[in-house]
Formats: C-alpha cells, sequence, structure tokens
C-alpha cells in the first residue's frame, strides 16, 4: 500500500505542479574544460545600473579562465553585438589574440546572428549558459561581484568617478593571487609579477628568450595543475549540496518551474510552482534540455538546468491526465473554451480581456481583444465582479 500511495502521488497533476521539492537542486557540477594557456577561452558579461561617469554607464567584464586576468571596459550604454565585437577586438583580442571559446549568458548581444557569426569566423565556438542559470557564467559573475564591491568601496562618496578609478581596479585585481592558482592573473599570464611600488621593483628581465619561454610554459604548467586540482575539489564540495539528476531522454514530458517564467495570475502566491508538462526536443548536455515551449512563451529561450526540470510520472493507479479539449469550428474559425476572465486593460480605443481558457494550465493564458470573445456575458460578469469588489473597499 505504501508503494502504491507513493506512484499515486507522484503520478498526481495537481501535486507536480503546486508542490515544492526539499530535495537538493538537481543536476551535479559540470565544470567548463580547462584551458591550456592563457586567453585561449574567455567568458563576458555586463554590469549595469551605474551611474553616468565621463559618459558611461555600463562595464563590459572580460575574464581569461585560465589565468584569471580581468578586463573592465567602460561603455557608455549596453551594447549592440556589433558594438560588443567592436570592444572586445579593440581592448582584448589585439592585446592576447583570437580566443578558442567565448562563455556569455543568454543576452541579446550573445544570442544574435551577428555574433554567432563573428565567433564563426573567428574560429571560436559559442558557449551560452542555460536559462535562469547564471553559475554556468560563474567565473564573471564572480568578477563582476568584486568589481561592485571594490567600486562601492572607493567612490561611496561620489559614485559618478567610478570610470576614472576602473584601471586601478583592474591592475588591483590582476596582481592578487587567486587560489586556484596560487598565482596572480598577471604572473599567471605574462610570467612575472609587475611592481607594485617603485621601491619595491625587482630585475624581471631574463638572459633569454629561450629562457623567458620555458619559463612561461613552466608557469602555465603549474597553474593548470592546480586548476585541475582546485576544480577536483570544488567539484566534489558542490556535488554534496545537489543531487543526481534524472537521465532525461527526447520525447520525455517534464514539468518546468515556475520561478523565473513570468505567469499572468491573479494571486502569485497560491501560483502553481512548476506549469506544463512539456516535451524534451534535444539533450544539451547531462544538465541541461531544450524543451518545447508554447507559443506564448516564444520570448523564453527553450533550453534550461535541470535543476528547474522534474520528469512526469505515469501511474497505473492514477487516471491519465486529462486531454485539453480540441478547438471548435464556429462560423469557420477555431475557438476555444473560456473558464473564466482574470483581468483587463485598456489597448488603443478598447480593452483586453485576460483569458483562463477550459482544460488549458495557466502557461496558456493570454490577452484577448473583447471582439474576439464570442460570449459576452463573460465581460458582464467580469465587470460586475470588478464593481462589487471595489464598493466593498470603499466600504470598508
Amino acid at each position: 500500500m505504501a508503494r502504491d500511495i507513493r506512484h499515486f502521488v507522484l503520478a498526481c497533476s495537481v501535486c507536480a505542479s503546486s508542490k515544492v521539492s526539499n530535495r537538493p537542486p538537481a543536476g551535479l557540477l559540470q565544470p567548463l574544460a580547462v584551458p591550456s594557456r592563457p586567453w585561449s577561452h574567455i567568458s563576458l558579461d555586463f554590469v549595469t545600473g551605474l551611474p553616468p561617469s565621463q559618459g558611461n554607464t555600463v562595464v563590459l567584464t572580460v575574464v581569461d579562465r585560465f589565468s584569471k586576468a580581468t578586463h573592465f571596459i567602460p561603455l557608455p550604454k549596453i551594447p549592440s553585438a556589433r558594438e560588443t565585437a567592436v570592444a572586445v577586438i579593440d581592448h582584448v583580442f589585439r592585446i592576447h589574440g583570437l580566443p578558442v571559446d567565448v562563455v556569455s549568458d543568454r543576452g541579446p548581444q550573445f544570442v544574435s546572428k551577428f555574433w554567432k557569426e563573428f565567433c564563426h569566423l573567428l574560429g571560436a565556438t559559442v558557449s551560452l549558459s542555460s536559462g535562469f542559470h547564471p553559475q554556468s557564467n560563474g567565473q564573471t559573475e564572480r568578477a563582476n561581484q568584486d568589481l561592485e564591491r571594490v567600486l562601492r568601496c572607493l567612490v561611496s562618496q561620489n559614485p559618478s568617478s567610478w570610470s576614472q578609478q576602473l584601471s586601478w581596479v583592474e591592475y588591483a585585481h590582476n596582481s592578487l593571487p587567486v587560489s586556484s592558482t596560487g598565482l596572480s592573473p598577471f604572473e599567471c599570464s605574462i610570467g612575472y609579477q609587475p611592481p607594485i611600488f617603485q621601491s619595491r621593483e625587482s630585475e624581471v628581465a631574463v638572459p633569454s628568450a629561450h629562457a623567458f619561454v620555458q619559463r612561461c610554459h613552466h608557469t602555465w604548467k603549474r597553474a593548470r595543475e592546480a586548476i585541475l586540482r582546485v576544480g577536483s575539489r570544488t567539484k566534489a564540495q558542490a556535488d554534496r549540496h545537489r543531487s543526481k539528476p534524472p537521465v532525461y531522454v527526447v520525447g520525455q514530458k517534464v514539468w518546468l518551474s515556475s520561478k523565473n517564467i513570468p505567469l499572468r495570475t491573479v494571486c502569485n502566491k497560491l501560483a502553481p510552482k512548476f506549469i506544463g508538462p512539456f516535451t524534451v526536443t534535444k539533450i544539451i548536455s547531462p544538465v541541461a534540455v531544450r524543451l518545447k515551449l508554447p507559443p506564448a512563451y516564444r520570448r523564453v529561450h527553450s533550453v534550461f538546468h535541470v535543476s528547474k526540470l522534474k520528469p512526469v510520472f505515469r501511474s497505473t493507479i492514477n487516471p491519465p491526465a486529462p486531454v485539453p479539449p480540441p478547438p471548435r469550428l464556429v462560423d469557420g474559425e477555431l475557438t476555444y473554451s473560456v473558464k473564466r476572465i482574470l483581468d483587463s486593460r485598456r489597448r488603443g480605443r478598447g480593452f483586453q480581456y485576460l483569458v483562463d481558457w477550459e482544460g488549458y494550465g495557466p502557461e496558456e493564458r493570454s490577452w484577448v481583444p473583447a471582439r474576439d470573445i464570442l460570449d459576452h456575458s463573460l465581460i458582464d460578469d467580469y465587470n460586475r465582479q470588478v464593481s462589487s469588489s471595489g464598493s466593498a473597499r470603499r466600504r470598508s
């Protein structure tokens, strides 16, 4: 009986969409590949929301995933894909050469056709983070936190002077040893530590170019071994707070967490915790899959981390989930049944109504013009409900 009850609850669509899980997040840590030399693999991100400073309001953060060296590039506004390409060419590629791989989030600059073609022509692969999972680009996210913390300390009295401090923040960031390699980004990337103060300057010249190259290769080998060592330790620590994810296959049905999805609900507190089910269309990696989303979510990227998903269970005890009713043909047009009207808004000279469709979940709710609602009694009932609730609030 206990086994049957467990299967019954797992297969219940109401429980699956309304209850949250107390288990650790699914998906063991999948570290990115460790590069073999500096500036072959880079990651990008933006710091926004800064006050205007010498005409700049945005910082483009570029991090070398091998040496952890960072470039902070001030920009007047959030750039387009073309402007981002120009910025990295002027400040990164002309100094360090062309990269092999570029990691970024799914900002409009990095998912555009121009950016993909730009990286393809350079011979670099584009690695994008999965939807609502910034940990995929954690290296740059951490660099952004360091930048914001230092600027907060330096310019608290005069926030509009942050761009004047940016070069010194970058120099200081690249001078500090990092825990993964035990070296500073300067020492790891160029083979020596630049002087901080004149009195501490030491002789950094080497007697021959061969000795310099040998020293660089030795430093890079030591740094890579340290990164691999720290990476394995970090993975072991991270996996202690995670659970092994289910093995998903193409065509499988899954529930999607509604935490980051813009649901149109009357009360967010009582909104479902999971929506769907949706079909898996592609397995990107062991921790990322692509889903087939309805047209209402065309602005939401369809690739999600497995921690945002849970499988749909089927049980012979539990009756199968009801199939949404097909549209009916009225006056030669396909129509759907309206369950209720949730909200209204003015658009142009008329009104639109937020419609909850009969037999469909909250992810299918949509705004419909008044002329497309054939049963006008639904609109009258909604207007009476709004007016009565308004009168009750005035009396109270």
